[in-house]
């Protein structure tokens, strides 16, 4: 299992991140062999080791003794942990998110009151094909389908501090399950994973007609890292265009509508959705359709009338903020209502 490490510990991560750091640990496979290759690298290069943490989903009565499980296991590993349990009434329509949600929520509060500022998940090969095949039946355009990052931002508003770590994904499910069977531990099979209430697992119980047809995790995740690159490139083109064709001050942005509509579609949209996520400062993107509506009103009548979206009202310029001639747009942060 050594040929794991160069992607399964933190040097793996691109840029690298801060440590001490916790990993989240569900008891399964993959998690487990993330906690241990974490705990090796921390203990060989003289670092503190990672913090476990667990979350109780509290969705079935067996729930809380498979995280004491789990706990053992770390502490079996000389780890600290912590179960978090999600308590409460649980919703009964779109339960994979809500709980996917909770589970995020909990551990950022956790690492944010301990002064933790990267969290470790055990997401593989398999996970991101799986993620994009979920994503493409929703219909995503290119930066759902696009492969996780290694490091990302904290998939949860208002943990702007804290960063997710993925080290893993270059690493198919059976090796890290091939690690922890030559070191003679054990893991469980989380029942959620089999639970066709969840799209994920339906998806994993498909896998074998899938291969029939040559839709195997590996060349989907390998779809999924090319597209990352053209993510990539086009972001840095956004970066490029809004640096040479806007201003922003004091919380205001002016923007070449000219240029703008005068964009290759998709580069117009990312660089429109880029520009109210600066103005707003929303940890999300508009929906798509509501996007592509105003990036519409923009290209056929360069915008006669104001409009809202994300939080900003855009609206022509000022003859003053004419910066970039009559088609200047102004981008603003909306006024709240006063109940």
């Amino acid at each position: 299992m050594s040929a794991l490490a160069p992607t399964g510990v933190p040097g793996g991560v691109p840029g690298g991140v801060p440590w001490p750091g916790a990993v989240a640990v569900s008891g399964g496979g993959d998690s487990l062999a993330l906690m241990l290759l974490l705990a090796d690298w921390a203990r060989a290069s003289g670092r503190p080791p990672p913090t476990v943490l667990i979350v109780d989903h509290d969705l079935r009565s067996e729930s809380a003794a498979e995280a004491r499980a789990a706990a053992r296991a770390a502490g079996a590993a000389g780890l600290e942990s912590q179960v978090l349990v999600w308590r409460g009434a649980k919703p009964e329509a779109d339960l994979e998110a809500a709980a996917r949600e909770a589970r995020y929520r909990l551990m950022g509060e956790w690492c944010r009151s301990h002064g933790i500022k990267a969290l470790y998940v055990a997401h593989n090969r398999e996970d991101l094909a799986e993620t994009l095949l979920l994503r493409l039946a929703r219909g995503s355009g290119l930066d759902g389908l696009a492969a996780m990052p290694p490091l990302a931002p904290f998939p949860f508003p208002g943990f702007g501090e804290l960063a997710v770590a993925r080290p893993l994904l270059g690493v198919g499910r059976s090796d890290l399950r091939g690690f922890l069977a030559a070191r003679g531990i054990g893991w469980a099979e989380d029942p959620m994973n089999a639970d066709p209430r969840f799209a994920r697992a339906r998806l994993r119980a498909a896998w074998p007609e899938l291969a029939k047809l040559g839709l195997v995790p590996a060349r989907i995740a390998a779809a999924a890292r090319h597209l990352a690159r053209a993510r990539e490139a086009l972001e840095a083109v956004t970066a490029e265009f809004l640096a040479g064709h806007s201003r922003f001050e004091n919380g205001v942005m002016t923007l070449d509508g000219a240029a703008l509509a005068a964009l290759p579609r998709e580069t117009g949209l990312r660089v429109l959705a880029a520009a109210l996520g600066r103005v707003s400062g929303a940890a999300y993107r508009p929906r798509f359709e509501r996007l592509e509506r105003l990036y519409e009103a923009i290209v056929s009548d360069g915008l006669a009338r104001g409009r809202t979206l994300l939080g900003c009202r855009i609206a022509p310029a000022a003859h003053r903020n004419a910066w970039y001639g009559a088609a200047t747009l102004c981008l603003t942060r909306e006024l709240r209502r006063k109940s």
